[in-house]
């Protein structure tokens, strides 16, 4: 299948769209503008409360007659651009498909490392709402500055993914003192003798290592002779590290935990940055993005908290001459929490699962939804593409195409993968209903190709992305979930390869993500818990219609409460996000069901962890029958704090073939 790397099949179409648009925007913009006036978040009512009123008045009694004047000059030009545009569209294709090749590596694969089909692998998936719509629009959920929000959102969703993973196992099996967990996301300081911090005697770092990887430069290697305890590789993923800890000296940690307060270990994005682009992320901070004083961490600098800051049972140590502790690992005592930092485990549980302020390290497919303004697509592109090398996005159509009404909008899906994209298929849901109807809502399906056989079979995954209808009755979203599992059906019998010149393709994995606008615990959402779709796929946060997981929480926040100071960044919204009595303040529940703000300081037990419409899906059908997926871990994620309503949720499935490493 082609993939479409521009908008337009020719260049002469391309240009007079781009022509059409230019004569479309001033008056887009205009309009935008005049209703960002009247349309306030709670930031800027907090910002505006020490301005004397007569200065707003002022300002506005100058600033909207203006707008207004150039508004209706611009009409006319509008009018001409939009019977040129409007008849393009029938042209137009459904995505544009951009793949990230570096200058001096041209032709040079920087995507992770073929599978070989031996042993096991994991595949990290994330999915996230992000509110990218016009700012007139964005403002009715409390968010503004949208083309300020796409930059910072691809700018951490980069940070976050592009971490070293490192992966700590004790070889002795009877010795519990220390969990074979594995640490997402500790980085090691980069050279230099200020950064040769003590560690401990159990787990000496006696080989060189370097934590470059694929996608991830910068320099974390330090001297010194090898040793079986020493830090490896790990050929499975490219930026992952293994530490691995003998019986005898894992031993050496009691139980007893140490006050590690006063000390700190600062750890590196990828030195890997659009140099070009640092003046634009440094214009790109608004005042509620700058960092507190007193917090953890800063936003708008290339460090990592929190998830990174590794808490460690290890023995009383003591301070050197130097001053440097000894015996303890280093971390930052400020953003650590005694009871909740890593994964957790219920009775039962079969996974890892986790509320955390960065999305997993290693994240190899990302599903974004509501990327509707096209500049900001555009930004996150430029943003994640260091990362991610093959990305799909203003995906969807625009004006009337097939049976549909008129489209305003497109779709607002966004892909984007460390894998190769082979196969890509755009399908619109034909029954919305209201506000929704005026946007291409619909399903993006993606077929990926994650590695080879040693027969050079091919090794590929789907990945499916949508956005269901809001607001309206169960009825719609069941029509659109039927028209989802038939599309779903469709795309994988005609993308599937069985001919004699090309043998079928081995299926790892089918997963499905997106917002569906409906959770699993509200009685007005019945019908669509009960749907066949969860016969299908899998949802491991679901016991059943109805009935969530006990660790479970809600993806989507209040409104009124995303620029409070206990949620405005990652580690904030974490913490308050632990306590029940900060999910009660900071999220809507199913039995909220006119005004989300109305739950503010609610005092009545509530049944569930908040409205989970935020989903990750997986299948077992059609995979060989040898091999066998299971979730490794899952994350609700607060990394987009104050830049989005919603949590992000982040899936890592573990798929094994039964079949030994070489």
């Amino acid at each position: 299948m082609v993939l479409y790397a521009s908008t337009f099949p020719n260049s002469f179409l391309q240009t007079l769209h781009s022509l059409a648009w230019a004569l479309i925007f001033p008056c887009y913009w205009l309009t935008d503008r005049l209703l960002v006036s009247f349309l306030p978040t709670t930031y800027e009512k907090h910002q505006r409360g020490d301005d004397p009123c007569y200065l707003r008045a002022l300002c506005l009694t100058i600033i909207i007659p203006i707008c207004l004047a150039l508004l209706i000059a611009s009409l006319p030009f509008a009018l001409i651009g939009f019977v040129i545009w409007a008849p393009l569209q029938s042209a137009r294709r459904p995505y544009v498909y951009s793949k990230f090749e570096e200058k001096s590596e041209a032709g040079v694969a920087t995507g992770p490392g073929y599978w070989k089909a031996a042993g096991g692998r994991s595949f990290c998936f994330a999915t996230a709402n992000v509110c990218l719509l016009p700012d007139s629009l964005a403002r009715f959920t409390n968010l503004s500055n949208t083309q300020i929000r796409s930059w910072e959102v691809g700018k951490r969703i980069r940070n976050g993914a592009s971490r070293p993973q490192i992966k700590i196992y004790i070889d002795s099996p009877t010795n519990t003192s220390i969990s074979a967990a594995s640490w997402s996301s500790l980085a090691c300081p980069q050279g230099g003798e200020n950064v040769n911090h003590a560690i401990s005697a159990g787990i000496r770092r006696t080989s060189s290592m370097d934590c470059k990887g694929d996608n991830f430069i910068g320099n974390c290697s330090e001297d010194g002779k090898e040793s079986k305890h020493g830090w490896e590789q790990n050929d499975g993923d490219s930026n992952s590290c293994i530490v691995r800890i003998s019986g005898d000296e894992a031993a050496q940690f009691p139980s007893k935990e140490v006050d590690t307060s006063g000390v700190q270990d600062t750890i590196t994005e990828p030195t890997e940055q659009l140099g070009e682009n640092e003046t634009e992320d440094e214009k790109c901070q608004t005042p509620n993005h700058k960092q507190r004083e007193g917090d953890g961490f800063s936003l708008d600098s290339n460090t990592t908290s929190r998830e990174s800051l590794i808490k460690f049972r290890i023995a009383d140590g003591s301070m050197d001459s130097s001053g440097a502790p000894s015996n303890k690992f280093v971390y930052k005592a400020s953003v650590m929490k005694k009871a909740s930092l890593k994964k957790r485990r219920h009775l039962g549980d079969t996974f890892d699962h986790e509320l955390s302020a960065f999305f997993p390290a290693n994240l190899d497919f990302l599903c974004l939804q509501e990327v509707f303004d096209k500049r900001a697509a555009e930004k996150l592109k430029v943003q994640l593409n260091p990362y991610f090398q093959y990305i799909l996005y203003d995906v969807g159509r625009y004006a009337w195409h097939s049976c549909c009404s008129f489209k305003f909008l497109n779709s607002g899906l966004f892909f984007a993968s460390r894998y190769p994209i082979l196969d890509v298929e755009f399908k619109c849901y034909p029954n919305g209903k209201g506000d929704d109807s005026l946007a291409d809502k619909g399903a993006l399906f993606v077929k990926v190709q994650v590695g080879t056989t040693p027969q050079d079979q091919r090794i590929v995954g789907y990945v499916s992305c949508t956005h269901l209808q809001a607001l309206a009755d169960a009825a719609i979203r069941c029509e659109q979930m039927d028209y989802l599992l038939d599309w779903l059906a469709e795309f994988q019998k005609s993308t599937s390869s069985s001919s004699p010149a090309n043998s079928e393709d081995l299926l790892a994995f089918d997963v499905l993500v997106g917002d569906l606008n409906f959770d699993n615990c509200s009685s007005e959402d019945k019908l669509e818990q009960q749907h066949s779709l969860f016969t299908h796929y899998k949802d491991p946060c679901r016991l059943g219609p109805g009935e969530e997981q006990p660790w479970v929480i809600g993806t989507l926040m209040d409104p009124e409460g995303l620029y409070d100071e206990d949620t405005i960044t990652p580690d904030n919204l974490q913490k308050v996000l632990e306590s029940e009595e900060g999910r009660r303040e900071y999220l809507v529940f199913s039995n909220s069901k006119n005004n989300p703000s109305c739950q503010k300081g609610r005092k009545v037990p509530l049944k569930n962890g908040g409205r989970r419409i935020d989903y990750a899906l997986y299948s077992e059908e059609g995979l060989n029958p040898d091999w066998k997926v299971e979730v490794e871990e899952f994350s609700f994620v607060t990394q987009l704090a104050g830049l989005t309503d919603h949590l992000a949720v982040a899936m890592r499935l573990s798929v094994s073939t039964g079949e030994e490493d070489p």
